[in-house]
């Protein structure tokens, strides 16, 4: 794994960063990594959405749907 180091952090920063990771019960470092992956992962997008956007480019596909008859079952998961 790969480490970085962060210069010149303000104090009031630091301080608040060691609060809060210590109210989520995790090491400052840890905390980092949590605010970072959090903050990268907002505009990841599901399968669904990637999907949509790919087929939305080309100008949509209308599909009919079956007209839904049957209620929800449980699975049958005996061999």
């Amino acid at each position: 794994m790969a480490s970085i180091t962060i210069r010149n952090i303000d104090d009031e920063l630091k301080a608040s960063l060691r609060l809060q990771a210590a109210r989520h019960g995790f090491s400052m470092e840890e905390e980092v990594r949590r605010i970072l992956r959090q903050a990268l992962n907002r505009g990841a997008k599901g399968l669904g959405s990637k999907i949509h956007q790919r087929f939305n480019e080309i100008g949509g596909v209308d599909l009919e749907l079956p007209e839904r008859r049957d209620l929800p079952r449980a699975a049958d998961l005996k061999p």
